[in-house]
């Protein structure tokens, strides 16, 4: 029986204000990191933020963590090119991969994010949950489905974010969900939960606040 990919429940009393007050907290930048030996010391749970360049991932961690300037969202595309750690509190980090999908990358560049990736991902013992960030526009592509199977391969758990959803209208929602919950029943990684956000709006990120309190 394939499993059903539902869209997250609004959360509720209790578990919105545990998400509230774990990120009441400070947030603050750590450090950028280009190799595994850079990496902060594994004395906390770990959550990590992956997308598509430009799909929203700086504006959706500083509607988290309510911090304007925390993450630095660039309009050129592949700018973010360091694992770029985040504290929330004493409890989280909250990390920043590298954006993909930008065609006009040098590829030893390209290679060099990638295996930083493949690195990351399975030798983090700390890391537990992935939020794959997704253009509510335009569904999972091509581009995606390279992240989702490295998650696969390397056993971790996503969950797919999308974002933008204010500039869904409303006729054309119902098939990018249908075209998401198709791309996701193949990976075996997935979780069987999707969050909807609008970092602009506000939409979905009480939920995903919640969602990330729960891992802790």
């Amino acid at each position: 029986m394939k499993m059903r990919f539902t869209e997250a429940e609004t959360p509720d009393a209790a578990t919105t204000e545990r998400g509230r007050l774990l990120f009441a907290r400070q947030s603050e930048f750590i450090k950028g990191v280009v190799a595994m030996s850079g990496l902060p010391p594994a004395d906390r749970v770990e959550i990590c933020f992956a997308g598509r360049s430009n799909v929203g991932k700086s504006t959706l961690i500083n509607a988290l963590t309510g911090t304007k300037a925390l993450a630095r969202a660039s309009n050129t595309p592949g700018r973010t090119q360091e694992i770029n750690y985040f504290t929330q509190g004493d409890a989280l980090y909250l990390v920043d991969l590298p954006g993909y999908g930008y065609a006009n990358a040098p590829r030893p560049v390209v290679e060099k994010w990638q295996k930083l990736l493949r690195q990351y991902l399975s030798g983090r013992a700390t890391l537990r949950r992935a939020f794959v960030l997704i253009d509510a526009r335009h569904g999972i592509k091509a581009v995606d489905e390279e992240i989702l199977a490295l998650l696969d391969s390397a056993a971790v758990t996503f969950q797919c974010v999308l974002t933008k959803a204010d500039k869904v209208k409303a006729a054309d929602r119902a098939r990018v969900l249908d075209q998401v919950r198709t791309a996701l029943a193949r990976h075996p990684a997935a979780f069987p939960e999707i969050v909807m956000t609008s970092s602009e709006k506000g939409d979905g990120i009480t939920t995903l606040r919640a969602i990330i309190a729960g891992l802790i």
